[in-house]
């Protein structure tokens, strides 16, 4: 049975997820890709302040298609995470609770999140015009010049998700491959 989780996600909210637990997520998240995390790298280094508040804030990992007539959005699968590494640990560093993407962290990564307790969801790939119905309103608030890697504020309802890695660093991407490993090794 999935969890129901609103938004802000806060620490404590963070710390009873484990990795396996189905998500349905609630509230606002913000959505950044590479381009616009780069920008973000840039402006932290100035000491500017970012397009939004880090704090208890969930990023997703997408750059949207564009809407079709009287759709608000158009599809919105999560893209490959490993991108992001980079950039991560330092906006976690800045209150970031949760990211959303598909696909392995790094090393530096996980051990970020469990300094700062913030948790990693895995959305299904291949699922983009799915995903899309779960988004209620949509507005670019950052870097509109990037299209479709704009940062924007989304409201979600019940996107569903799975922890793939907690914030005590259990990681479904290593334990379930060491699982199927054991089930091969026995056929």
């Amino acid at each position: 049975m999935a969890i129901q989780l609103d938004l802000p996600l806060t620490e404590d909210k963070v710390k009873k997820l484990k990795a396996g637990d189905q998500v349905l997520l609630s509230g606002t998240v913000y959505t950044s890709r590479d381009a616009a995390h780069k920008r973000m790298m840039d402006q932290l280094e100035q000491g500017e302040e970012l397009p939004f508040a880090m704090e208890d804030n969930v990023i997703y990992y997408v750059g949207p298609s564009p809407a079709k007539k009287d759709a608000i959005i158009g599809s919105a699968g999560p893209t490959t995470s490993y991108r992001m590494d980079p950039y991560a640990p330092s906006l976690l560093d800045q209150g970031l609770k949760g990211m959303i993407g598909k696909g392995d962290r790094s090393k530096e990564v996980i051990e970020s999140m469990k300094q700062n307790k913030a948790v990693y969801f895995a959305a299904v790939g291949g699922a983009a015009a799915l995903l899309a119905d779960k988004i209620k309103k949509v507005d670019i608030i950052a870097y509109e010049d990037l299209g479709t890697e704009a940062v924007r504020k989304m409201e979600v309802e019940n996107l569903p998700l799975i922890v793939v890695i907690d914030c005590e660093g259990n990681n479904l991407y290593e334990s379930e491959k060491e699982k199927y490993n054991r089930r091969v090794e026995h056929v």
